[in-house]
């Protein structure tokens, strides 16, 4: 039987899985390996078990001890995985540009989350990086990880990710693409990967704002750098022990905006739910693909889950709100449409001759409108509801039996707007264009026009 003794034992061991749709352009082969596969969803696991071995080893984790670290929260959920199966207590601090998902799932575990502010030095009392190492000073038999520093976290990808890539491509692995945070992920497979073969090209991918691009190109930690970024998990404020920039042969830097939407593309083309990091990791190697060539096999490490983005990047308001959307409006949806004429109708014709446009036309709602202005409307749904009361009305006025004309709006209305104006009550919007003339659109139109992107 093959019955694992606990959930550690399922840690790493991830697919690596061929990208096909978005990478169809490129000369050559992209495999993802996808570690939200690691029970935890992220890559993080397997550094996170790693640290708390070499720790119990070094007897600086002793028994019902307290685990403490500061985590963007895919460390934590890690730790907190393993605290669980060797009964240690957590308590981890992270930053405030985090989603709210990431901390849901961290308190589910059983750890403790302190919020601090991002936008501070990483010296400062109140950065995440000061209060862990605060509450390390001040906890009992607590054992501070520091992701950043130990050295265990690159060891952890030395022994396993490393490995893993190169057996499940044969040794034929020509180029790897990673983002860079601690540094762990990028230089413990690079350590590996360049050992079997130093002509492998290890591309890191980080985010502007971060210094660490312009630390590897010339040396100097440069603050001025550093400036707030949206992109979550990787990109630093400083240098941590776990890089080798030796091992690294270029940076490429990815806009918060380019690195979303590629994450939304990689759902929506590849079927793969990753995170923010995934989307970056990708974007990076697409503005790299001048360098590519025929016969060369590319691994990009995906490291975690979208699951923990759903109130962020896979947020169409969320996204909207910051620019990295396109705002959609009333007249896109129109001319989505063609600009085809309105379909309406007289206050004195009949209930049968709205029936027969209904059918001509395929539409459930129509405005009625008198010398130019709306007075009403009929939907298919009110309109049967009334027949199968009294089948008589179908001789009537609409006049007789219309419902509240539909609200008007500017015809550069945004389409979230758009969407919570439509009902049960109200199943149409009303326009005017430049020129004066009405418009209508639908929940269907809507949906139609965000669908073609």
């Amino acid at each position: 039987m093959d019955i694992k003794n606990n959930i550690l034992e399922t840690i790493g061991n991830t697919p690596l899985i061929r990208l096909n749709k978005i990478t169809k352009g490129l000369p050559c082969t992209v495999a993802a390996k996808v570690d939200y596969f690691n029970p935890g969803n992220s890559i993080k696991d397997r550094m996170a078990l790693k640290m708390i071995e070499i720790a119990e080893k070094e007897g600086k984790l002793k028994p019902g001890g307290t685990i403490i670290e500061c985590t963007s929260g895919n460390t934590g959920m890690g730790l907190a995985l393993a605290a669980s199966v060797k009964g240690y207590k957590c308590i981890f601090t992270s930053t405030d540009k985090q989603s709210k998902e990431k901390f849901d799932i961290l308190k589910a575990v059983g750890a403790e989350v302190i919020v601090c502010p991002t936008n501070v030095e990483p010296d400062d009392p109140k950065s995440y990086y000061s209060v862990a190492k605060r509450l390390a000073r001040e906890i009992p038999d607590s054992f501070l990880c520091n992701q950043y520093d130990n050295l265990a976290n690159r060891i952890a990808h030395y022994e396993t990710t490393g490995p893993e890539i190169w057996e499940q491509t044969d040794g034929k692995i020509t180029h790897l693409v990673s983002t860079a945070g601690t540094g762990g992920t990028v230089t413990g497979t690079a350590m590996y990967l360049k050992e079997k073969n130093p002509a492998i090209k290890i591309w890191a991918v980080d985010a502007y704002g971060s210094l660490l691009t312009k630390y590897f190109r010339t040396g100097e930690i440069d603050m001025t750098e550093v400036h707030p970024y949206i992109s979550e998990g990787f990109g630093e404020d400083f240098v941590p022990a776990n890089f080798d920039m030796r091992v690294i042969d270029h940076f490429e830097q990815v806009t918060d905006k380019d690195g979303a939407l590629m994450a939304r593309r990689l759902a929506k083309e590849e079927g793969l739910f990753c995170g923010y990091s995934a989307g970056s990791c990708l974007q990076g190697l697409l503005q790299l693909k001048h360098l590519l060539k025929k016969g060369d096999l590319v691994v990009c490490i995906f490291h975690d889950h979208g699951s923990r983005y759903v109130g962020k990047v896979y947020n169409d308001q969320w996204m909207l709100e910051r620019g990295f959307l396109e705002v959609k409006t009333f007249k896109d949806v129109i001319s989505g449409k063609g600009n085809q004429p309105i379909v309406a109708v007289k206050p004195d014709q009949t209930v049968a001759e709205v029936f027969e446009l209904m059918k001509k036309y395929d539409i459930e709602n129509i405005p009625v409108i008198n010398n130019g202005s709306p007075e009403g409307s009929v939907s298919e749904s009110g309109l049967f509801g009334k027949m199968m009361a009294s089948p008589d009305i179908k001789n009537e006025q609409v006049s007789k039996v219309m419902e509240p004309a539909y609200p008007i709006v500017a015809y550069d209305t945004p389409v979230e707007r758009l969407g919570k104006l439509i009902n049960k009550d109200n199943g149409a919007i009303l326009s005017r264009d430049e020129a004066g003339d009405l418009h209508i659109i639908t929940k269907y139109d809507i949906i139609q026009s965000l669908t073609r992107g």
